[in-house]
C-alpha cells in the first residue's frame, strides 16, 4: 500500500535543538526503530503528509503524548493506520516512555 502519511521521529535536547531519528512510513516501523532514543532529551512524533508545505497533522512530545491516540482515530477511519497498529504505537509509547 502507497503511505501518504508519515512518521517523524526526533530528540529534543533541553537546549531547544533536535535530531532527526528517522522518518517512517508505518506504525509498525515506528515501532520497531523509531521510539528508541538517548537519554537526555525527550522524543518528538510528527506525522505529517507526504510531500506537503502544509502544517503537520499532529506533533506529540513525550514524557506524555497527550491527546495522540484520540487525534489519530480519524485516520483509523480512513484506514490509514488499523486499530490493532494505533493499539499498538500507544502500548509501545507507555512502555518506552522516558522523563527527561
Amino acid at each position: 500500500m502507497f503511505r501518504r502519511l508519515y512518521w517523524v521521529s526526533e530528540q529534543v535536547f533541553t537546549d531547544g535543538t533536535s535530531k532527526v531519528n528517522g522518518v517512517y512510513t508505518s506504525i509498525p516501523d515506528l515501532v520497531r526503530y523509531g521510539l528508541q532514543y538517548a537519554e537526555g532529551g525527550n522524543l518528538r512524533l510528527t506525522l505529517t503528509k507526504l510531500d506537503s508545505s502544509s502544517d503537520p497533522l499532529g506533533t506529540w512530545t513525550s514524557p506524555s503524548f497527550g491527546e495522540m491516540e484520540s487525534a489519530i482515530q480519524e485516520y483509523v477511519k480512513t484506514e490509514e493506520f488499523s486499530p490493532e497498529h494505533v493499539n499498538m504505537l500507544v502500548h509501545s509509547l507507555g512502555a518506552n516512555s522516558h522523563a527527561a
